[in-house]
């Protein structure tokens, strides 16, 4: 088969197995001065609520235009250090 650049590698039934994702509620949308590309999303899943990173400043004049969307999310990446201030991702 041929690929694409710029595709993902194959993955097993198993590997996809492990991945949990989730629609959320995308309730508020917070500017992170100390960084030129993300923003920080508060997203209600229903039972719980997170707080996720996302790099989306270039991506969109105005990032607060999500709020009240939905999308789908993983929800169990291991959490990971982005930005000085010791805000997590994931």
């Amino acid at each position: 088969m041929r690929r694409c650049y710029g595709e993902k590698p194959e993955i097993t039934m198993n590997d996809l197995e492990k991945i949990d994702n989730r629609v959320g509620t995308i309730k508020l949308v917070e500017d992170i001065v100390e960084s030129n590309k993300m923003v920080k999303l508060t997203v209600d899943f229903g039972s719980f609520e997170r707080t996720i990173l996302v790099g989306m400043k270039k991506e969109r004049e105005n990032p607060k235009e999500i709020e009240g969307k939905q999308a789908l999310f993983v929800v169990n990446l291991a959490p990971k250090k982005t930005v000085p201030n010791g805000t997590q991702a994931g």
